[in-house]
């Protein structure tokens, strides 16, 4: 009955930190933003992810994707190896943005994935499907 996901809505440590690495080092765009709420929207014209800050009293605890119920991770897929590396290269050099491992190949291959979290503390991987 459903027809796939319309987007996903994860809670950021900083909204502008989190909008920012999506819009300059994916490449997706913004749009929706409420600062309000504050929340805004970010694509990469296939996918829709929907940014919500988190109150900052009490300081916010980090999520464990071993201890809580929640998103473990954001899988995204790059056309090619080269893209992979690529993208590990400027993911490596943003400020607040943490590599938990490069590039390196799922199970015997011929795919290749890296993991890492934003600044805004969402864990994040990449993975190229393999020719």
């Amino acid at each position: 009955m459903t027809q796939g996901i319309n987007h996903l809505g994860l809670a950021v440590r900083d909204l502008d930190a989190s909008v920012a690495f999506f819009t300059d080092v994916l490449g997706w765009s913004e749009s929706g933003r409420d600062d309000s709420y504050p929340r805004s929207a970010v694509s990469d014209g296939t996918s829709r992810l929907t940014l919500w800050q988190v109150a900052q009293d009490p300081p916010p605890r980090a999520f464990d994707r071993r201890q809580n119920i929640g998103l473990h991770h954001l899988a995204l897929e790059v056309a090619t190896r080269a893209e992979l590396d690529e993208m590990h290269a400027r993911i490596r050099a943003y400020p607040g943005a943490t590599v938990e491992f490069a590039p390196e190949p799922m199970g015997q291959g011929p795919r290749h994935h890296m993991m890492f979290a934003e600044p805004g503390g969402i864990r994040l991987e990449l993975v190229w499907p393999g020719e």
